[in-house]
């Protein structure tokens, strides 16, 4: 009876170490959240202010541009997934990681094309490693924290891949993030980076609205040039953005849920653990009662 005392009250003391754990990530991922939020909020206006500067100068330009023309036989695609660079979010890694996979199916087995992965986060090149997957370059170290160099950097990689001379360069370029709703709600999301879609979002103005004049110096063609480079490396770091955010977020609640679940079981094992000690105090009563009964029938 005393080990298994010995045993509830070391459960008590391991799980309690737990919860401390638990409970300081979650207290450290609502502090963090609350900051990738406001990322996020903050570089609305200049994508917006931005797609409707491209969707302007791609009507004015009378050239086909690399970034925004659709190659007529697409056999090469690129998939950037952006996933977490550690664990303990919920389901978070393993969402977006099934979605990159639903995609790489229907592009490979309906469409009949190659893919080539392009993988953020150490989650994403582990799922890959660990598979023994090939893939054409990593990043990581940064997923909670992105800046815009970490886009630039990625934006540039992928361009110089896309408008390689190469014929087999590749065609097109997908990304696979999180996209963040609310604290509850985050979803994965699948947009075609290049050649470019240009949309104006869910912030843009109605259809109705006028879009303002712009005057193109040297020419719409040569900001044609200069400004998609920058639209994909926005693009780039709003994705990036969202996935901070949505990382957070699932990391908070994952932790806050453990916490509970730790509190259970501490519940559990103390009641647990005083059944015991108060069977074993029943016990040495009775026995000291039986003896005693013993004792004086003797006599």
């Amino acid at each position: 009876m005393g080990a298994q005392i010995r045993e509830y009250r070391q459960r008590i003391r391991s799980v309690s170490a737990t919860k401390k754990i638990t409970r300081a990530m979650e207290l450290m991922a609502a502090s963090r959240v609350v900051k990738a939020q406001q990322a996020v909020r903050e570089s609305t206006p200049y994508a917006v202010a931005l797609t409707k500067a491209v969707s302007a100068v791609a009507a004015w330009s009378s050239e086909d541009h690399p970034l925004t023309s659709e190659k007529a036989d697409v056999k090469q695609a690129a998939v950037l997934i952006i996933a977490a660079d550690r664990g303990l979010a919920g389901g978070y890694n393993a969402n977006v990681l099934k979605e990159s996979e639903r995609l790489i199916a229907r592009l490979v087995e309906e469409e009949g094309k190659e893919v080539r992965a392009y993988l953020v986060g150490r989650r994403a090149v582990n799922f890959y490693t660990f598979r023994h997957r090939k893939f054409e370059a990593q990043w990581s170290g940064f997923t909670e924290k992105p800046t815009y160099e970490h886009a630039r950097e990625i934006g540039e990689r992928i361009i110089a891949d896309f408008t390689d001379p190469d014929p087999a360069s590749i065609d097109e370029v997908h990304v696979v993030y999180t996209r963040f709703v609310t604290m509850v709600t985050q979803e994965p999301q699948v947009i075609r980076l290049v050649p470019l879609e240009v949309v104006e979002g869910t912030e843009a103005p109605p259809s109705n609205e006028l879009l303002p004049l712009y005057a193109f110096e040297p020419s719409a063609d040569g900001v044609l040039d200069a400004l998609l480079p920058k639209y994909v490396e926005a693009r780039l770091f709003n994705c990036l953005l969202q996935a901070a955010a949505s990382e957070l977020a699932a990391r908070q609640r994952a932790m806050k849920s453990a916490t509970d679940n730790a509190e259970d079981l501490i519940k559990k094992y103390t009641r647990l653990a005083n059944q015991a000690r108060q069977a074993e105090i029943t016990q040495e009563i009775s026995e000291i009662v039986g003896g005693a009964s013993a004792l004086a029938e003797s006599k």
